[in-house]
């Protein structure tokens, strides 16, 4: 079982490198290598028992593609992207990396013939505009930012190689992850952990929306299951439509707020600053939140069980030690 994770580099890529290294198999094999592929070189995951490497890839490039992506690579995990802001601000990168970037991956392998486990990870953001809520698992995509068209065009590529046999391919709609660790990036959604991560941390930090705003979440860890079981569903209970909502959970930002107080005391959220953004708000204000995952659901992803949870999960697994 020789597994590639491109985003390896990332806060989900090296989270679900090191699970599965802990875990040992996917899809009931032995795993025999990792590689770990990113724009820039991954960080090295230590104390594996077979062999992990690293490696630069950019998937806007067809040629970078092909050499991460080998004969013997039997499942993928495509994590690699930019995010929405950064794709909203600069159209060419996002089209080049987002939309290209998985049609070269898929043609990559459709060139070897070896027809791998493709695992896309899609998000939220395909959904939005004019249509009713509840969002349900055959609720048509109607992204309001680039970044929303991007990965929805990415969800038909995933379908329509996998209907030619040319992968095996399977998606995912991610909803929020937070708590995540390290510093915020250029997504409109970075709030959504930084408000919670840098009090947690002792440091101030700024909410652009208003404390009634509704959002769908879940946490790194429990993403990080979901990913593993993800590549472990049969190819025949996935149905016609390879994509899918993942499990995640619908909560305000006062009720992301007030589990942190419950699990951490009161201190931390005296560090929130309230600063209206217009520009974040004219983002996420497109992004709907009253998702019914039931398709997902049924095949064995899970959400949190609560907020709570996803505190817990940070500081156990990523606050920075004193």
């Amino acid at each position: 079982m020789n597994i590639l994770i491109i985003g390896g580099g990332g806060v989900v890529g090296q989270k679900l490198a090191r699970k599965l290294t802990e875990r040992g198999t996917l899809r009931g094999q032995a795993i025999s290598k990792i590689t770990l592929a990113d724009v820039v070189d991954p960080a090295m995951i230590e104390g594996a028992p077979f062999a992990i490497e690293t490696t630069t890839c950019d998937i806007s490039d067809a040629a970078s593609v092909a050499k991460a992506v080998t004969a013997e690579t039997n499942v993928i995990y495509l994590l690699a992207a930019i995010v929405s802001a950064h794709a909203e601000q600069d159209f060419d990168a996002g089209y080049a990396i987002n939309m290209m970037g998985t049609l070269n991956v898929l043609n990559r392998c459709r060139e070897l013939g070896t027809k791998p486990v493709v695992v896309f990870t899609s998000s939220i953001a395909v959904y939005g505009g004019e249509v009713p809520d509840p969002i349900i698992d055959h609720t048509f995509l109607n992204p309001q930012t680039s970044y929303g068209a991007q990965k929805a065009i990415g969800e038909l590529l995933i379908n329509d190689f996998s209907r030619k046999g040319f992968v095996d391919g399977r998606g995912f709609r991610l909803p929020t992850i937070s708590v995540r660790p390290g510093k915020p990036n250029r997504a409109a959604s970075s709030f959504m952990s930084s408000i919670l991560r840098e009090p947690l941390n002792g440091q101030e930090a700024v909410c652009p929306v208003d404390d009634d705003y509704l959002h769908y979440y879940l946490s790194p860890r429990k993403c990080v299951e979901n990913l593993i079981k993800a590549a472990e569903i049969p190819a025949e209970d996935l149905g016609m439509n390879r994509c899918m909502m993942m499990p995640g959970r619908m909560w305000s930002i006062r009720q992301l707020v007030d589990a942190m107080t419950a699990v951490a005391g009161p201190e931390p959220a005296k560090l929130i600053r309230w600063d209206a953004q217009p520009e974040i708000k004219e983002i996420v204000k497109g992004w709907r939140f009253d998702l019914r995952p039931e398709k997902a659901l049924k095949l064995g992803l899970t959400a949190d069980e609560s907020f709570e949870d996803n505190i817990r999960y940070y500081l156990e697994d990523d606050k920075p030690q004193a």
